[in-house]
């Protein structure tokens, strides 16, 4: 088999995961039907710091209804994301879902994006528009990621492991420097004056 041949069956097999099959419910309004389908994602989707990648699992729980003017396709997908935090640049992977709702027409006119196929429609387009847009631009790998020191190039919080206190503001090292100054003061005199309720060895003879 030529490898021409074999490249393109190979590339419309991969399509195919995303076909859903209408035959049974097209051109009957109200007619509906719902499944859940997993499969391995044949291309990459994302191409920034997030994406799910090739080879992740997706699942997908499906809604068709059959409406006059095409088929209704209501989807959630569920899968992976692998992202580089935007602040630590640790590189993480995290459960990823999203919604999409799609009409697909029987006759696709200039404001009708996508249509019905024969026995079939292909919910590959709207489902990357859905999962690209939904990908985070700037992804984090917690909410309270530090970040990197733009000096060291370490993680923040492994300099904020090895302070043993934290700084003081300036407006308040007078006042603590003050404070200490006073407290230090009284100690020395209370050591050297008698406590007042003794008497002192030369006047009790």
């Amino acid at each position: 088999m030529p490898a021409g041949t074999a490249g393109r069956e190979g590339r419309s097999s991969q399509d195919r995961v995303y076909h859903e099959n209408v035959r049974d419910i097209s051109n009957r309004p109200g007619e509906m039907r719902e499944r859940t389908r997993e499969f391995t994602v044949p291309e990459k989707m994302g191409e920034a710091l997030a994406e799910v990648p090739a080879g992740e699992r997706m699942e997908l729980d499906v809604r068709l209804e059959s409406v006059h003017e095409g088929i209704l396709a209501s989807v959630t997908v569920h899968t992976t994301m692998r992202a580089e935090c935007g602040r630590c640049l640790k590189v993480f992977t995290t459960p990823f879902q999203v919604e999409f709702q799609e009409l697909f027409a029987y006759t696709p006119s200039e404001a009708d994006e996508y249509g019905v196929h024969g026995d079939h429609v292909d919910l590959e387009p709207p489902l990357r528009d859905a999962v690209v847009l939904a990908l985070p631009f700037q992804p984090v790998c917690r909410p309270d990621c530090p970040g990197l020191d733009p000096e060291s190039g370490e993680l923040r919080e492994a300099e904020a492991a090895g302070a043993s206190d934290a700084e003081i503001d300036p407006r308040w090292a007078a006042l603590a420097g003050f404070e200490s100054s006073r407290v230090e003061a009284s100690a020395v005199r209370a050591e050297e004056e008698p406590d007042s309720g003794e008497i002192p060895e030369s006047e009790s003879k």
